[in-house]
């Protein structure tokens, strides 16, 4: 199940226990980022093990939009790793929940 915007802010803010990756480019990490293992798109099948200790706690990974972040949770989910989520709309949703709530 995936995962919105509202309630990783949330539990983060409560510091729960979540293993964020960040599946965009080194680029777009460097240019804004919520924290997270960097591991883009395209190195995931290649790099998968370093997120092995995490297998059984909950991952959520973003990108930009979501639609990476997607594929790369596929991916973990086929690779055994039992609690992946999507952080839906990505970096976009992101920076737009923080927008409005600095405007109220």
């Amino acid at each position: 199940m995936d995962i919105d915007v509202q309630e990783l802010r949330k539990r983060l803010e409560n510091d729960e226990k979540i293993i964020l990756v960040d599946v965009r480019e080194p680029h777009e990490h460097e240019a804004y980022s919520i924290g997270g293992i960097l591991i883009p798109l395209g190195e995931i099948p290649a790099r998968a093990e370093e997120l092995l200790p995490y297998q059984n706690q909950e991952i959520v990974v973003y990108c930009r939009s979501g639609k990476r972040s997607d594929t790369a949770k596929n991916f973990l989910a086929q690779s055994g790793f039992t609690n992946v989520r999507n952080l839906l709309g990505g970096m976009l949703a992101w920076q737009e929940n923080e927008a409005a709530q600095q405007s109220e």
